[in-house]
Parts: C-alpha cells; sequence; structure tokens
C-alpha cells in the first residue's frame, strides 16, 4: 500500500470511496444530506484544492482509503467499507499525526460508537459533546483533540 497527497485526478476517485463508506455506515451515522453529483463537486472544486487530501492507494491503483487535512482538523477520514480492519484507518491517523506533529481536532457523530473508540485508542480524547445544531446534519457530535507529540496530557489548549 501506498499512501501520497491527492492530485485533481483523484477527486472523483475519492469522493467514490466517500460516498461507499458513507452508505456503508448508514446504520451508525447520518445519511450524507448532499446528493453524489455534489459530493463529487465539492471533492473536485473544495478538497483537492483548498486542503491536503491524502490517499492510500493499492498497488493495482485502486484506493483504499482518504484523509482530508484542513489546518489542524481531520477533515475527512474513511476507508473502503469491504477493507476495514486491516490498518488502513490507522495508518492515516499517523499520517495524520506525522504532517500536523503540534496537533489534531476532528468531530464524530456522537451516534458512531466505534469511530470513538478508534480515536481514543490512536491518543485521541473527547473534548466536548453537542447536540448537533452546527453540523449540516443536525446530528449530536463529538469534539477529539490529539494533543501533538509534545503534550503527554493529549490536549491541545
Amino acid at each position: 500500500m501506498m499512501f501520497r497527497r491527492g492530485t485533481e485526478g483523484d477527486a472523483r476517485a475519492a469522493a467514490d470511496l466517500w460516498l461507499r463508506a458513507r452508505r456503508a455506515a448508514v446504520e451508525v451515522i447520518p445519511r450524507p444530506i448532499h446528493g453524489d453529483d455534489d459530493v463529487r463537486a465539492w471533492f473536485a472544486s473544495h478538497v483537492v484544492c483548498d486542503t491536503e487530501l491524502w490517499v492510500a492507494e493499492e498497488q493495482s491503483g485502486q484506493l483504499c482509503g482518504i484523509l482530508v487535512l484542513d489546518g489542524p482538523w481531520v477533515a475527512q477520514l474513511y476507508v473502503e467499507p469491504t477493507l476495514t480492519g486491516r490498518g488502513i484507518g490507522a495508518d492515516l491517523v499517523a499520517l495524520a499525526k506525522r504532517e500536523r506533529p503540534d496537533g489534531l481536532r476532528l468531530w464524530t457523530f456522537a451516534s458512531n460508537a466505534g469511530a470513538q473508540r478508534f480515536y481514543e485508542r490512536h491518543g485521541f480524547v473527547e473534548t466536548r459533546r453537542t447536540d448537533g445544531r452546527d453540523n449540516e446534519e443536525r446530528a449530536p457530535d463529538i469534539l477529539y483533540v490529539w494533543g501533538g507529540v509534545s503534550d503527554p496530557s493529549g490536549l491541545v489548549l
């Protein structure tokens, strides 16, 4: 498996992976509120242009995971649904920590207990819960923080 910065040429495949992963998790997290074409356009016009898209790619060239960093934020982290549990997500978190050694933040839905366990295993600490009024899905969520390599407490102040 290879990890690299995503390019404009990866936008469609990354968006499609995002869509598959979100659909596979529909029993755990809310459905996306935007249609497939809107998601693909968002990846092409925003994700690859204004944020850092990282991809996990198999030797065949197939994408098997995506990571989107936006400043200190893990804006997106998804693994191909048929490949979960193989360490791809853990490798993407490790990549994010290497790229942002001063700390990271991310939101996850309160309904996604699996994601909570995953991030906590990787040193993220829950710092806040909301009722969801500030996210598009209007679903309760949790803010997680990893404090960086120099902060053993795991918190960014």
